[in-house]
């Protein structure tokens, strides 16, 4: 069966996970930071996924944005800054609009213009989703947005894939699952989606039973995959 939808995880794979940190980084009055940022954004990360692996483990689940913010306060006070409101403040603020990679708006554009159908399928609240999408300027290339919050359980529980066949109802043999993350394109992959995994630091596969279709170093390649 032909590939007919492209569906996209959003945080790391459209959207740059450390541009939070990074453009605070940059700002005035900022000298202390700026000598951590990529430790505080790496473990920030980091703690974000190992918090909602485990809610999901405990049935704890609680919505993305609590998550971030207490993964945030985690790497702030990992780092000493814990007291720093005014920064925790600012971080928290970038992180509704963080910027897409730079291939993202014209393989998305190169997508509608094919008559694919595009989704993000993720983690984060609507809220969330709704803002970085707006602010990147991609509500018109992005037929739906996906959230976690509709069955409370994070990725890579199969119920979160499966959301994708009744949203868009179509057959998962129909949809390309696009993510950074290798442990979600092994969750996907797990489900029946033919997978692109985007390695942009060159990471080992996941030891994990199911493996990417394909490995890319960024998302320029995306469309070729629907070439008929």
């Amino acid at each position: 069966m032909l590939l007919t939808t492209c569906v996209f995880d959003a945080y790391g794979t459209l959207f740059d996970v450390n541009a939070a940190a990074r453009t605070a980084a940059n700002e005035p009055n900022q000298e202390t930071f700026k000598e951590v940022w990529p430790s505080v954004s790496n473990l920030w990360r980091m703690k974000q996924l190992q918090y909602t692996w485990l809610r999901s483990m405990t049935s704890a689940y609680i919505d993305f944005w609590t998550v971030t913010q207490d993964s945030l306060d985690y790497a702030l006070e990992a780092h000493g800054l814990h007291e720093n409101f005014d920064l925790k403040d600012r971080l928290l603020a970038l992180y509704w609009e963080l910027q897409p990679y730079p291939e993202v708006s014209p393989m998305l554009k190169k997508l509608k213009t094919m008559g694919i159908k595009t989704a993000v399928l993720s983690n984060g609240s609507p809220e969330m989703l709704s803002s970085a999408v707006k602010s990147s300027y991609l509500f018109d290339v992005i037929d739906e947005i996906i959230s976690v919050e509709k069955i409370k359980i994070f990725k890579p529980s199969s119920l979160v894939y499966e959301q994708v066949e009744n949203v868009i109802e179509c057959s998962k043999s129909e949809v390309l699952f696009v993510s950074s993350n290798g442990w979600d394109i092994a969750g996907a992959a797990g489900f029946g989606f033919e997978t692109a995994w985007v390695n942009r630091s060159q990471e080992p596969i996941e030891r994990l039973p199911d493996k990417p279709t394909h490995i890319l170093r960024n998302l320029e390649a995306i469309t070729s995959f629907f070439d008929n």
